[in-house]
């Protein structure tokens, strides 16, 4: 019997043993992959289509985000508002994201409700039209949205420091403008679309309350689909030549805030140095508790919040230091940055700071451990980058047992203020 006198004992994440559930992996009677995995007691279920559909294999800019806007505004059946009243009937959600390299749709909803809005999804993914007069709103709004984010000089700064960092003609770097975004076709987007969103590109994982039952259904509709291989082109990008390392823009002269990017390019996933480095990061600004929080906002009062964060994309990756102060103390908040990049390569962090960054991170991956949507994201993650289940522990055990001295090694070799591009916009 519990003794209800005795507090339970405390024990740290770094304590715990982490385990990703297994994924089942197999393929629909056509040959498409699918991965996926029975998990959480609710009838729900998350499916996601993965499309080689990001800016990285644009023709054309902005065209990959026109369609992540317009995949659900038509089909030869169906009318915009049709399909979102379909899928609002049944209470589900289907949501298109474009990235940098990937589009993905995703579905939420009931498990029950899947034989009907399967064909719906498949309807979409096959048989999109992109009718002129969507494409027509598409482009005033995505116009009218970028003209009211060009003011804020958050927005701007983002933009600034990728092209910096990547070129601007690379797709990492490339940003929207009002030019690109009128001089879209519909064509264009039907060229893009028939090629990168073929049926014989995609990757499906599904989890939730599921079975073999609804792996069936999956196959009746997707299963059943034709495919035909279709070649996927891109372009080589290269590095962008030295530049200017530092850029002071002024957006708006009456302006009383500096959004502040500091960010040099970095690897992917793949790297050895990329696990050790999310540890350095989390210490260095990626958590509330982190060294640039408690100095730059917390002793000094100069922001809200300042966060370091490590964006690993498929081919190649960045670090940015972001923030916004006061116009007055622009020059003294960059400063203080590099000052704690120097102290990380000359002073060794203290093992009671670096046992909260573990507990930080292995604690919010005990999360990520939980629930069937998190699980699959951690697979979707580790195949998409072609990575297995060994991956996914060797970062546990560098996380785990990563030491100050191995931190302060990272710091001498990458947080070289030399090798950082500095953007300031007021």
């Amino acid at each position: 019997m519990i003794d209800r006198k005795i507090a339970p004992s405390i024990h740290d994440a770094i304590e715990f043993d982490y385990i990703l559930p297994p994924i089942n992996e197999q393929k629909l009677s056509n040959g498409l992959p699918l991965y996926w995995l029975n998990a959480g007691v609710q009838d729900v279920v998350e499916i996601d289509w993965v499309f080689p559909a990001g800016m990285w294999y644009e023709q054309k800019p902005s065209v990959a985000q026109a369609i992540g806007g317009l995949l659900k505004n038509g089909t030869s059946t169906r009318t915009a508002h049709q399909i979102n009243e379909a899928l609002e009937f049944y209470g589900a959600s289907l949501k298109v994201n474009a990235g940098n390299d990937l589009s993905v749709v995703t579905l939420y909803t009931m498990t029950k409700h899947l034989p009907d809005l399967l064909p719906i999804v498949y309807e979409i993914l096959t048989d999109a039209t992109f009718p002129e007069q969507e494409v027509m709103i598409h482009k005033q709004n995505a116009i009218q949205r970028l003209l009211v984010n060009l003011r804020q000089g958050d927005f701007v700064a983002n933009q600034r420091i990728d092209a910096r960092i990547f070129g601007e003609f690379h797709p990492y770097g490339r940003y929207s403008k009002k030019e690109k975004i009128e001089a879209l076709t519909r064509e264009d987007l039907i060229a893009f679309y028939k090629q990168n969103y073929n049926l014989a590109n995609v990757k499906i994982f599904m989890a939730g309350k599921v079975s073999e039952k609804e792996v069936k259904w999956l196959d009746n509709v997707f299963g059943k689909a034709p495919v035909t291989a279709s070649e996927i082109t891109s372009e080589t990008f290269a590095a962008p030549g030295p530049g200017e390392k530092k850029l002071h823009e002024i957006n708006d002269a009456n302006g009383v805030q500096g959004a502040i990017r500091i960010g040099r390019k970095f690897f992917n996933r793949h790297h050895p140095d990329f696990a050790p480095m999310v540890v350095l990061n989390t210490l260095f600004g990626g958590y509330f508790g982190s060294r640039l929080m408690s100095n730059i906002r917390e002793e000094k009062g100069y922001t809200y919040g300042i966060y370091s964060s490590l964006a690993p994309y498929t081919h190649c990756g960045s670090i940015i230091i972001h923030t916004e102060v006061g116009r007055d103390v622009v020059a003294p908040a960059i400063e203080e940055v590099y000052k704690e990049m120097a102290l990380l390569q000359n002073e060794l962090a203290d093992e009671e700071e670096l046992l909260l960054v573990k507990n930080y991170l292995l604690g919010n991956m005990l999360g990520d451990l939980d629930g069937p949507f998190s699980i699959l994201q951690r697979w979707r993650t580790l195949i998409l980058h072609g990575m297995t289940i060994e991956h996914f522990n060797r970062n546990v055990n560098i996380y785990k047992n990563i030491t100050a001295q191995d931190l302060q090694k990272l710091a001498q070799q990458y947080y070289d203020k030399n090798d950082f591009y500095e953007v300031v916009v007021i």
